[in-house]
């Protein structure tokens, strides 16, 4: 099939990418002209395992291709595919101009048939306003099609997630969209779900909520565990037994970040508040989400006294391993206040230095977690990256003036570490 893809983030890039994996001619579409002529030459702004290779491998099989030319490329596109960014607004709404903007040059340059599927994540009734703008400037008459794909990608494993998923949802209005698309995704092994583009718009955000309900309440059982002595692993195996809550998302932690969970969160609180309805489950959610954060730097604080001229160490910038992505990352608020509290910040991240370095310019960046060691007065740990949990703890403790390890991830077993002669302290450990 003759796929356009408009938006090359992480999700019209990866899901361009593997389409064309799959055998479908697609063209990736970017109003950013830097951005498409460092993708032609093969320069993938962003870091997912195994993505450079896929889009080589297609770019060279003449299936997958980028411009900045939307117009031709809905010409000779059958699907289109609107994956362009859906930013907050300062009120927690999603910013739909660019969805809007895109529905209109499809309107006016339409001559066939054209499928146009919304893959951003969008409130609930963007689909019914994408076929209200292409009805209003379709005058010729050309028919076409409305359908929402919500994606489920998680970055760091995102074409796996893609090429193997739980499920696939699509929501449509008529026969003809959804044989489309059920033979778009016919060889990929998994079920797929067809529903109404309300009910399918509703799926994404609801989904994402729901997780990160799970990691806010286990966040806060971790307080309670903290308190009352016990071990928030030890409780969330137990709860994780059963079937019915399973064991995924009851990590505990320094809190939840990425562009996903934090911006849908806050869009659906909104998009239910626009329903007439107080989702304050939801408000409670990114509330204990914040104070995990504040939680870090208090535990910091807890164990090294006054932070001022004290130098804090810090290993982990991106908001999860195997990513560059720093968006509503957990450390950027936390580097923000130990700054303010007078610490000087030494990091390293394997991925993600480049773009923090936006962000923050007046912090040591280092090549290695030892260097970030050296001379530091204690260690936080902020993202579970594999390179962090090898570390030569011996090692380690030479380099640290004092040796306090603030675990905000739970990669080490606090036994082990105080037999070492660590002060350490994770998060709703004993």
């Amino acid at each position: 099939m003759k796929i356009a893809m408009i938006g090359t983030g992480y999700v019209g890039l990866v899901t361009g990418t593997c389409f064309a994996e799959l055998g479908n001619n697609v063209i990736c579409v970017d109003n950013d002209i830097a951005k498409i002529e460092k993708l032609k030459s093969g320069i993938i702004p962003i870091y997912e395992p195994g993505l450079d290779e896929m889009v080589k491998k297609n770019c060279d099989a003449k299936r997958l291709s980028f411009t900045s030319d939307i117009k031709d490329a809905v010409k000779v596109s059958s699907i289109i595919f609107i994956a362009v960014g859906t930013p907050p607004k300062e009120n927690g709404e999603a910013d739909l101009s660019s969805v809007e903007k895109v529905s209109s040059i499809i309107a006016d340059v339409m001559t066939e048939y054209k499928l146009v599927v919304g893959k951003s994540t969008v409130p609930v009734n963007t689909g019914k306003w994408i076929k209200k703008t292409i009805n209003l400037r379709n005058t010729k008459g050309v028919n076409f099609d409305v359908a929402s794909n919500p994606e489920f990608l998680r970055e760091g494993s995102a074409i796996d997630d893609f090429l193997r998923p739980d499920r696939i949802v699509i929501g449509v209005e008529s026969e003809r969209a959804k044989n489309i698309l059920t033979e778009l995704y016919k060889p990929i092994d998994a079920p797929i779900l067809v529903t109404d583009i309300e009910s399918a718009e509703i799926i994404k955000h609801a989904s994402n909520s729901f997780l990160a309900t799970k990691i806010s309440f286990i966040n806060a059982i971790s307080v309670i565990c903290e308190r009352a002595g016990a071990d928030v692993i030890q409780v969330a195996e137990g709860m994780g037994l059963d079937k019915r809550i399973g064991k995924h998302f009851l990590n505990a932690g320094a809190g939840f970040g990425g562009f996903c969970f934090p911006k849908d969160l806050g869009a659906f609180i909104k998009i239910a508040e626009n329903l007439g309805y107080d989702f304050k489950l939801l408000k409670a959610v990114s509330e204990i989400n914040d104070e995990q954060k504040k939680a870090i730097v208090k535990k910091v604080k807890e164990n090294v006294w006054n932070l001022g001229g004290k130098t804090v160490g810090v290993l982990g910038l991106s908001f999860k391993p195997n990513t560059d992505d720093i968006r509503y990352a957990p450390s950027i608020d936390i580097l923000r206040d130990l700054i303010s509290e007078g610490a000087k910040i030494r990091v390293y991240d394997p991925k993600a230095m480049e773009r923090t370095k936006e962000i923050f310019s007046d912090i040591t960046y280092c090549d290695n977690p030892y260097e970030v060691c050296d001379g530091s007065d204690a260690l936080v740990i902020l993202t579970e990256w594999d390179e962090f949990k090898k570390l030569d703890l011996k090692k380690v403790k030479k380099l640290l003036r004092t040796a306090v390890i603030i675990d905000g991830r739970n990669i080490f077993e606090p036994e082990t570490l105080r037999k070492m002669g660590f002060v350490y302290t994770g998060i709703g450990r004993k």
